[in-house]
């Protein structure tokens, strides 16, 4: 209780919060997400109708909800939410286009399994994390997540629709709202936190009314859409596995439990709870578990959201049993398509627009994460070497990149997969600084 009092918690990790309560604030680690926009920026490349687009958003929510209420209940067991990864998209989106949503989904399957052996009953993730896994490491894999992602965002701020001049705009103001949101929101205040917390809608509104005025908008499929519908099993066909895409998924998987355990150790500074081995390996079966149920009621793997524990430390309650109402939200909020269809109608410039400043926020986090590490040479190579590489990957010719072997081009797709593989890499290899 020591360290609860010294981290100024009011409730601590294992304690009960009333069911009003636990809503309250579920409610707010669920507005903080922005669970919608990978899966929308994901729709936008695989070039899915908003009926689809709405079903893809619908069953990520619902992957998101089911994986926090196994990660918190019985993985993990400290108050981390599940929501989509921004890792896996550019591979994704590859191999959907070449081989069919089928695949793809099909593909995640047999990792995620993997993944969830490796926490439990293996228990041998953890020992992973210790060896392979520093801070350096885990920083630079969330700055290069943010970097490769930044071509995916501009694209999308031009490409939508007819004329690049009136999408830049649209999604210029976007980004400016959610900007001047962000640093308003900065400021101390419990005003300024909810103007922090809702800066991605509010600057969502802004940008669709900008689109209005040049008559990019059109909800037509709300009307249409039903209130209430309950998730189906493999909603986008029969799953199919490709052993090259399969195996880049692994790859994917890998990088993305990288990036979770950032989030982890984020969690196990604001909430004071030691995050020991069991608890590593718990989380790595509850991501796995959820990566795997996720891709069967068509939802994309999910990741430890590092935004919440900003929530825990301003609030002061780490009860999981609040995160465990955020996954209830989340699991309801799929069950609505209505609601979905309208966040599918939003005009594409917008969603990259936000992204764009996303992205921004992502490699900034990376760089905090790597802060304490002493810059050396050889730290500098480890860092900036991957970072060379993603840029490499994301920037290479499509007449030489459809010429590589299937497994090196969905992995050269996704651009963090090659960054964070050489990281590690490059990590083991160069010569230690001398104490």
């Amino acid at each position: 209780m020591d360290r609860e009092n010294e981290l100024h918690l009011t409730v601590g990790v294992d304690d009960p919060v009333s069911p009003l309560k636990a809503f309250a604030l579920g409610l707010q680690h669920v507005l903080a997400m922005d669970v919608y926009i990978a899966p929308f920026v994901m729709a936008g490349i695989l070039s899915l109708t908003v009926t689809e687009t709405a079903s893809f958003i619908q069953m990520t929510f619902v992957a998101a909800g089911i994986a926090t209420l196994i990660q918190a209940g019985f993985g993990i067991r400290l108050p981390v939410m599940q929501g989509p990864s921004y890792v896996p998209i550019g591979a994704l989106a590859s191999i959907g286009n070449s081989l069919g949503l089928g695949a793809m989904f099909g593909s995640l399957l047999p990792g995620a399994l993997i993944m969830t052996l490796l926490g439990r009953p293996l228990k041998v993730f953890s020992k992973i994390v210790r060896y392979f896994i520093p801070p350096l490491v885990g920083g630079t894999v969330i700055v290069i997540v943010g970097i490769a992602l930044m071509p995916v965002a501009l694209k999308g701020c031009y490409g939508y629709y007819g004329d690049p001049a009136n999408n830049a705009i649209v999604a210029l103001v976007s980004a400016a709202v959610l900007v001047m949101l962000t640093v308003m929101g900065a400021r101390p205040g419990k005003v300024n936190q909810m103007v922090r917390m809702s800066s991605v809608v509010m600057s969502m509104v802004a940008g669709t009314l900008t689109a209005s005025m040049f008559g990019m908008v059109d909800f037509g499929s709300v009307a249409a859409a039903p209130w209430v519908a309950l998730p189906a099993i493999f909603p986008f066909g029969t799953p199919e596995i490709d052993l090259s895409a399969t195996l880049t998924l692994f790859f994917i998987y890998l990088v993305v439990l990288v990036e979770t355990t950032g989030t982890w150790f984020a969690v196990e500074a604001v909430t004071g709870a030691k995050l020991d081995d069991d608890r590593i390996n718990g989380g790595t079966f509850g991501e796995g578990m959820g990566c795997f149920l996720g891709a069967m009621l068509g939802g994309t793997p999910v990741t430890g959201y590092s935004t919440n524990a900003g929530i825990i430390a301003i609030t002061g309650v780490a009860s999981r049993w609040a995160i465990m109402a955020g996954g209830v939200i989340l699991l309801v909020l799929g069950m609505v398509p209505k609601l979905m269809n309208v966040i599918a109608s939003i005009p594409g410039p917008v969603i990259s627009g936000v992204f764009a400043v996303i992205c921004v926020v992502i490699a900034m986090n990376g760089f905090r994460v790597v802060r304490n590490v002493k810059l050396t040479e050889r730290n500098m190579l480890v860092m900036g070497l991957p970072i060379l590489l993603t840029l490499a990957a994301v920037f290479m010719p499509e007449e030489l990149r459809n010429k590589l072997p299937d497994l090196v081009r969905y992995l050269v797709e996704s651009g963090i997969a090659v960054g964070a593989v050489s990281a590690v890499v490059f990590n083991l290899v160069l010569p230690r600084d001398a104490e």
